[in-house]
């Protein structure tokens, strides 16, 4: 019992933190297409001005995206909702004022 008890308490909050790895993985298939290598995007504003960017669900990143029709549709689908945090936490990682550099394969 007590084994079980410790493994949730340490495991637990690592599946529920945002990953920065899913959220490379989500930009690559989904925003490299349009906005190209993800070292570029992610370091056009701050870590900050990210977090702004997806407030509420991405409301203002996806009113941004209105005028691609494809674009629209992933921001309103539930898989943007799912993956929203974990792409949030790869544009914070390596935001303009985070001194980090990543590695995505153009």
């Amino acid at each position: 019992m007590k084994k079980g008890i410790i493994i949730t308490i340490v495991v637990l909050p690592i599946f529920l933190h945002a990953s920065v790895f899913k959220g490379q993985r989500e930009y690559m298939k989904n925003c490299k297409p349009c906005h190209g290598s993800g070292t570029k995007v992610v370091t056009l504003k701050k870590a900050d001005e990210w977090d702004v960017f997806f407030k509420n669900n991405g409301e203002i990143i996806a009113k941004l995206h209105n005028s691609d029709k494809e674009a629209k549709q992933y921001f309103s689908s539930e898989r943007f909702k799912r993956y929203s945090k974990h792409l949030l936490d790869f544009f914070r990682k390596y935001a303009a004022d985070s001194g980090n550099v990543p590695a995505c394969s153009d």
